[in-house]
């Protein structure tokens, strides 16, 4: 895959997340951002150009695809689209309307959408499920200081091994995998503030995840573009093969990401939930530096992971089975 086409490949994903016209300003923000940092690596193409481009709409899907002609290329595009706009559990009528003139444009036909369209909501209604939807905290009061109903080690050793799965889940050459990824961070969340004490809804873990700078639609944009960037997504057709170990030490960045979220949490919810968004924020940036270096550490068990998970596994994974 020549640049060229990995630039069509990353507008129409762009295109996909601004589709419904909802993103706030935050969301816009963390993809503005991971534009330039995907636009700053070695023969990237310039996605801050890009990103001006599709937000000021002086780009269209057509002239688009006419640099996609190659029909598993095509496939890819839709397929990345598709999961975008399923990433925060909901369609919108507007981003059906703009999958189907995707479609439309790509040449791709109902045998080949509708698989791909029933893979993504199932991940998307996993990721509105990764936790109860409404459920009080028993910590109502003044926030108070909680000890762990599991040893600090034991905890470490679950953020360690989600931490492993999701840098597991970034390496699968299928785009719908990294669907994945948040879901079970919400349940790593999750998991961590019931040992503490607090029964935890969807709405405060995916706040404090957007504190953090991990949004749906952004991370999956930068998943998706580290992986195609990488040339892991350019087999489509094949299997992972060498293709793991080309792209490993560039692409399993969900490792970090994830470890660096559950050790903030696990200091958030020991210490009563009292850090505020400063704090929270300048937290994460300081373990993310160390939980990338562990990364290389790691990178062996997740390669090892990566060779032996199927979709069927990583739903039951996501559901907790």
């Amino acid at each position: 895959m020549n640049s060229q086409q990995q630039q069509a490949i990353l507008t129409i994903a762009l295109f996909a997340a601004f589709a419904d016209g909802g993103n706030d300003e935050r969301e816009r923000e963390e993809i503005r951002r991971l534009a330039e940092s995907l636009g700053s690596e070695p023969g990237a193409p310039d996605l801050a150009g890009l990103y001006r481009e599709v937000l000021l709409k002086r780009v269209n899907l057509e002239k688009i695809a006419l640099a996609l002609p190659e029909a598993e290329h095509r496939q890819l595009a839709y397929e990345m689209a598709v999961c975008v706009c399923d990433a925060d559990g909901r369609t919108t009528e507007a981003e059906r309307h703009f999958l189907a003139d995707l479609s439309r444009v790509l040449g791709l036909n109902a045998a080949i959408t509708a698989p791909l369209d029933r893979q993504a909501e199932a991940m998307a209604e996993l990721t509105e499920t990764a936790a109860p939807p409404s459920t009080p905290s028993r910590n109502n009061g003044a926030p108070v200081a909680s000890v762990a109903s599991v040893s600090e080690a034991e905890m470490d050793r679950s953020i360690l091994n989600y931490a492993i799965l999701n840098g597991a889940l970034e390496l699968l050459p299928q785009s719908w995998a990294s669907m994945a990824i948040i879901p079970l961070q919400i349940k790593m969340v999750y998991g961590i503030g019931k040992l503490h004490g607090h029964e935890l809804d969807q709405g405060h873990i995916r706040e404090l995840l957007a504190t953090l700078g991990i949004g749906l639609t952004s991370q999956y944009l930068e998943q998706f573009g580290r992986k195609l960037l990488g040339g892991l997504l350019g087999k489509v057709a094949g299997g992972m093969g060498k293709g793991i170990g080309k792209a490993a030490t560039s692409v399993a960045f969900s490792f970090a990401t994830t470890y660096a979220l559950g050790q903030v949490a696990k200091r958030y919810y020991a210490g009563g939930r009292q850090m505020n968004t400063a704090v929270l924020q300048d937290s994460f940036n300081n373990l993310l530096g160390p939980a990338k270096e562990m990364q290389a550490q790691y990178l062996p068990q997740i390669r090892d992971k990566a060779q032996n998970l199927d979709m069927g596994q990583v739903m039951s994974l996501v559901r907790g089975a």
